[in-house]
């Protein structure tokens, strides 16, 4: 069933846990995360990023992935990751998308403000649940052994007066981690977590969650972040996969790949604790 973001984070805020976004590129990757939660009986966010529209269109996704929902025994929500610019964002609204993101971290706090407000107020005529970031989640690229990189840690004071501002249905924070591959293992600041999640009683956001580590993902799903964003662990298991299976044909290799896929967000499930739901 098509779902939007709000009614899973209400659950998981209550029970404690976190739900996984996935990223898919594909009608493969796509239809085996929602296979996978289906067997597994978990709620899933289906991610489509602005970033992927060069190998997949914002049509086709929109396609793949209300077509994959609408018809799934469990509730996912079709969502819009890292949306960089207004017109973009607003396509995905109309053309059935239930979750958008707008990030405009990078930007100013006053002009972030101003640029996420601008989509909260459009999404939410729609019944369309909007995320923003606020603080910034750098690259992995940069990332040292002792934990440094480009990230700009979010201070929870302005978090609060963000959440007040723009009206955003969940807030992607900066606590740590990073996009892309590590050189290490990044360093999180649990006490920033705490602070921000005592703060506000919006939904929290991490993103980033590739190779940080089962132990540092499982105490932000229990310490309140409620949904982790997953991609280059996907692609990384997915490849190895293929190696591993060294196939003969086509066809091998894409299975090979999905089996991948499917033992990643299994695996990921158990590490944030996510709870079966309904919708």
């Amino acid at each position: 069933m098509l779902v939007t973001t709000k009614e899973m984070f209400d659950y998981a805020e209550k029970d404690n846990f976190a739900i996984p976004a996935a990223n898919f590129f594909d009608l493969d990757s796509a239809r085996i995360y929602v296979q996978t939660a289906e067997k597994l009986k978990k709620p899933l966010i289906l991610a489509f990023a602005q970033s992927h529209s060069d190998v997949l269109s914002l049509e086709e996704a929109a396609l793949i992935g209300k077509y994959l929902a609408e018809k799934s025994i469990s509730p996912v929500a079709l969502h819009l990751d890292h949306g960089q610019d207004e017109a973009f964002i607003k396509s995905a609204i109309e053309l059935g998308f239930t979750s958008v993101m707008i990030d405009a971290s990078e930007d100013s706090f006053e002009e972030n403000v101003r640029r996420s407000k601008a989509i909260a107020d459009f999404a939410h005529q729609f019944g369309v649940v909007v995320e923003a970031e606020i603080g910034h989640v750098g690259s992995g690229n940069s990332l040292e052994a002792t934990g440094t990189s480009d990230s700009i840690y979010t201070d929870a004071k302005e978090a609060v007066s963000f959440a007040q501002l723009t009206g955003v249905d969940s807030l992607a924070v900066s606590i740590g981690t990073a996009h892309g591959h590590y050189v290490g293992t990044p360093k999180i600041d649990f006490s920033v977590l705490k602070n921000i999640h005592e703060a506000i009683d919006v939904p929290l956001v991490l993103h980033g969650g590739s190779s940080s580590g089962d132990e540092n993902l499982e105490r932000c799903a229990l310490g309140g972040i409620r949904k982790i964003n997953i991609f280059t662990d996907f692609i990384t298991k997915a490849l190895n996969d293929i190696q591993e299976a060294d196939p003969k044909d086509y066809f091998e290799l894409k299975l090979a790949a999905n089996r991948g896929m499917e033992e990643m967000l299994t695996h990921y499930y158990t590490v944030f604790h996510t709870e079966s739901y309904e919708g």
